[in-house]
């Protein structure tokens, strides 16, 4: 008689946990390792710091925590190269027929062994992917901070890999993630996408995962703005409207965009002598800027470390958010459409 965490009642997967080795991971494989339900055939845990970096003994504890799947999990290196390597690294060693991916700040249910089974059993043919529910605790004794709010957003962002199980067969059909995107932000979309295009269907599973909000620093904000150079790779990969069939927010853009160059105006005319003109665009970037703020500090919880930090990031995010943008726009001005690619 088989006990709850054989593999031998459901279907084989594999789990790829792509991973900076933080402090996260040892509850992250801790939540795996008490699941119940049918156990992975194996687990792959991608270690992505740098080379100079990736002190092997960090990872003894984490990896002791496993218990009886420790002798189902291997390690691999990707090198630094971001979420997107990372996952191909794990994926391509894969030898089951599912592949999940789990992120390493995450910690799955207790019966989220057996729901996933449930979800890969109840697929039909044509569906190639099948995303986890995703659960973000938040304060329930004030509201939610700028980053809080952000993180929140992950519980009905779609396809997101914090919990994604994908064919195996049909990750290398399209080719897997693509490593131009280099931060953990539109990989999961663009390789859903891809997916979609090639007339596979993915659905969203019953199986649930926690993410709790991870503790961040006041600028946090600021370099998220990075993402908005791979936004200019998604539009060239997906065309314009990407954002639309991947029913992902469009963003603030354009108004920071418009923002940008009325600060930037201001200051050229006022250098030039024009002050009046220079006073009309100055006042046109503050209302901007202050409108932008209180957008932000509204439904937040308004103490004076998140105001203040609202007021300051949202002078500097408008121009990050433009510089980045542009920067991704040049060093993406060749990738060819997806279309284009495949037809």
């Amino acid at each position: 008689m088989t006990g709850p965490h054989e593999p031998t009642d459901g279907p084989l997967y594999a789990v790829v946990i792509p991973t900076l080795v933080r402090a996260t991971l040892a509850d992250c494989l801790a939540a795996l390792a008490a699941a119940t339900g049918p156990r992975p055939a194996e687990i792959v845990l991608v270690d992505d710091r740098p080379e100079a970096d990736a002190d092997p003994a960090a990872l003894a504890h984490p990896l002791r925590i496993l218990g009886e799947l420790r002798d189902r999990t291997r390690v691999l290196t990707s090198g630094g190269r971001g979420p997107a390597a990372a996952r191909n690294t794990g994926a391509r060693a894969v030898g089951a027929p599912w592949t999940v991916f789990l992120d390493d700040d995450v910690q799955v249910g207790p019966h989220w062994c057996a729901q996933l089974a449930e979800d890969i059993e109840e697929a039909p043919e044509d569906t190639a992917g099948i995303q986890g529910v995703i659960a973000v605790p938040l304060p329930g004794e004030r509201r939610p901070t700028d980053w809080e709010r952000g993180t929140a957003g992950l519980a009905e962002a779609r396809w997101i890999t914090a919990d994604m199980a994908y064919r195996t067969a049909v990750l290398k059909e399209v080719g897997g993630f693509d490593e131009r995107f280099r931060r953990a932000f539109r990989e999961d979309a663009d390789l859903a996408l891809r997916v979609l295009d090639a007339g596979w269907g993915i659905r969203r599973g019953r199986r649930t995962t926690r993410h709790p909000v991870r503790p961040a620093d006041r600028w946090v904000s600021l370099r998220a703005q990075r993402g908005n150079a791979d936004d200019a790779l998604m539009g060239r990969l997906h065309g314009p409207d990407w954002w639309i069939e991947a029913a992902a927010p469009r963003g603030r853009i354009r108004t920071h965009v418009a923002v940008t160059a009325a600060g930037a105006g201001a200051c050229a005319l006022a250098a030039l002598g024009r002050p009046r003109a220079a006073a009309a665009l100055g006042l046109g970037w503050a209302l901007g800027t202050a409108e932008f703020a209180r957008a932000r500090i509204a439904p937040g919880p308004r103490t004076r470390h998140e105001v203040g930090t609202m007021l300051a990031t949202s002078v500097l995010i408008p121009p990050a958010a433009t510089w980045h943008r542009l920067a991704g726009e040049w060093r993406h001005r060749r990738a060819p459409a997806w279309r284009e690619v495949t037809s």
